[in-house]
């Protein structure tokens, strides 16, 4: 038998199917199988494990590095997309896209947290699985009960997963952020005080704080997104000029656009809305910066009632017309015809 192959027999037998750098290189040596394994347990284990958890590290620092510049170049693009499909319609004062908002920061500092958290727990997962295959443990089975044990865990805490993913897009896509003014579903609205990754916080008017799992949230509309919209509905009465009482409304309008910065175009009254059986309607719109859209309500409504009473514009409340009879007289009975 060529002494090659006993001499790779031996280096199998001592230093296993994938020798080692110092096991092979010390039996080749010094042909002593104690001097290897030595060698191999005390030198080459040691700083292959090191070598798995400096590559952990170095490529858990890059993904770190890279998540927060590719979520601003994900949000910088979607922000432009937006945009640029109202940008005819939207002041300029909204359209400076370059300049990350602070909602914006707030939301990537999040997302960047979560992801990091998420890719740093997946890499020393793995690095810990080659540490203890390197050690002499088989990973099979190892890798098949964490698989039975991730499963089960998803079985068990579907609810939970559910409200994480939903929470996670919620603020990829940027649905609601802290300070804005929400109705969720038509049953829970008020303004958002905090955003996790499992509830969304919200405080109502009356000052109740409600907790909603994020995973319950099917439908949510969103009132002070980007801009809002002060609407008002104006009674008037049947024997009022309608064209006076639209030209009062714009004058009032206008008068408080000149004065506030927090309306963002000019006041729009469009016109007759509804002939209702007391009053007609007229709707008064105004664009206003986001969540200002109430006070800028309550103002008009006090300057309008000012503005009308100076003008002698009557403001109708609901009018009933009652019929009395007089039940004393008794009512005449047809006479009946006469047999023959």
């Amino acid at each position: 038998m060529p002494l090659a192959e006993v001499s790779e027999r031996r280096m199998t037998r001592v230093c296993g199917e994938d020798p080692g750098f110092f096991c092979r290189e010390v039996f080749e040596a010094t042909e002593n199988r104690s001097l290897a394994e030595i060698a191999d347990f005390m030198i080459g284990k040691p700083l292959t494990i090191l070598a798995i958890l400096a590559g952990a590290w170095v490529v858990n620092h890059l993904l770190k590095r890279s998540v927060k510049r590719t979520l601003r170049a994900m949000h910088s693009g979607a922000v432009r997309e937006r945009i640029g499909a109202v940008r005819r319609r939207t002041p300029n004062a909204l359209l400076e896209t370059e300049v990350t908002s602070l909602r914006a920061e707030q939301r990537i500092t999040a997302l960047t947290s979560v992801l990091r958290s998420v890719l740093t727990f997946v890499i020393f997962l793995i690095a810990g699985f080659l540490i203890l295959g390197e050690i002499g443990l088989e990973i099979g089975p190892l890798l098949a009960g964490a698989g039975i044990i991730g499963v089960a865990l998803g079985f068990g805490a579907q609810s939970l997963v559910k409200d994480f993913l939903s929470g996670l897009f919620i603020l990829v896509e940027d649905q609601f952020g802290v300070g804005d003014i929400v109705d969720l579903d038509q049953e829970t609205s008020g303004t958002v005080e905090a955003v996790s990754l499992r509830t969304t916080r919200l405080r109502a008017v009356d000052g109740t704080v409600w907790y909603v799992p994020n995973g319950e949230i099917r439908r949510v509309g969103n009132k002070s997104q980007h801009w809002s919209r002060a609407l008002l509905d104006i009674d008037v009465a049947y024997e009022t000029d309608i064209e006076h009482a639209k030209s009062v409304i714009k004058q009032v309008a206008d008068g408080l656009w000149q004065e506030r910065d927090d309306i963002i175009e000019e006041p729009e009254v469009w016109g007759v809305e509804t002939l209702g059986p007391n009053s007609v309607v007229i709707r008064l719109v105004v664009k206003t910066l986001p969540s200002d859209q109430y006070a800028i309500s309550r103002e008009l409504r006090q300057r309008l009632k000012a503005a009308f009473d100076a003008e002698g514009i009557e403001i109708p409340y609901p009018q009933q017309t009652v019929w009395n009879r007089n039940l004393e007289e008794p009512a005449s009975q047809p006479e009946l015809p006469e047999k023959g």
